[in-house]
């Protein structure tokens, strides 16, 4: 099975925020020395800079425009996040919906600067058609229960196992994350017996009174 891919989301957190951003990313990192495991971060995007000038930790960007340089005022562009230190994006999160032209061009930025890329979905036609577009993950991430507690591992694992099948048909290169709701170790458990590679998980860990302890848990089965 090998080692699962954790992918945390700092949404606007106020845990999250500021000196809170790396204080978040050396629990990361910790754990991540301890097992092995692969753990990145996606901080706001002004706190890219501070956690990977103090962290070695992988650092994703939330959010990616598929613009170039020039008159682009509010957007977000693909060169300013990878000299800032990220190594990667999330593309189209429930949070931050994007139409397909508009997944389209942030994934072609995202590629011009070498950076990973995390297409978000929220079902299976969705991921099956995120997976055609040759990202390096697609997250599943049904809108309902992200922030819910309840993991979508659980509530709904026909549509993890049935996406995981469908991507592997069509690009065996991605590889699929499970998202919504993870927040302890038998749902990332579960994940991977499902067939996922990892998890992307927000406020199970940010919103923990001892976040460490709470990756700790996160990985206890794995």
């Amino acid at each position: 099975m090998g080692l699962p891919f954790i992918l945390l989301n700092y949404k606007t957190y106020i845990q999250g925020t500021g000196q809170g951003a790396v204080e978040i990313a050396k629990a990361c990192k910790a754990v991540s020395e301890d097992s092995g495991i692969e753990i990145a971060v996606a901080p706001q995007i002004p706190d890219i800079f501070r956690v990977a000038s103090e962290i070695e930790l992988p650092v994703f960007s939330q959010h990616l425009d598929g613009i170039g340089a020039g008159s682009f005022t509010g957007y977000i562009f693909g060169k300013c996040i990878k000299d800032a230190g990220a190594v990667g994006t999330l593309i189209n999160h429930s949070e931050r919906r994007l139409t397909l032209a508009e997944i389209e061009a942030s994934l072609e930025a995202a590629k011009e600067f070498g950076l990973r890329t995390v297409i978000c979905t929220t079902n299976a036609p969705t991921t099956v058609a995120g997976a055609a577009l040759n990202p390096d993950y697609v997250a599943i991430e049904p809108p309902e229960l992200i922030g819910s507690g309840i993991p979508v591992s659980k509530a709904d694992p026909d549509i993890v196992s049935s996406s995981v099948k469908a991507v592997t048909k069509i690009n065996q290169a991605v590889k699929v994350l499970c998202g919504a709701g993870i927040s302890k170790g038998e749902d990332l458990k579960t994940a991977l017996d499902l067939g996922s590679k990892g998890v992307l998980l927000a406020s199970g860990i940010l919103k923990a009174k001892d976040p460490k302890a709470a990756l700790e848990e996160l990985i206890s089965l794995v």
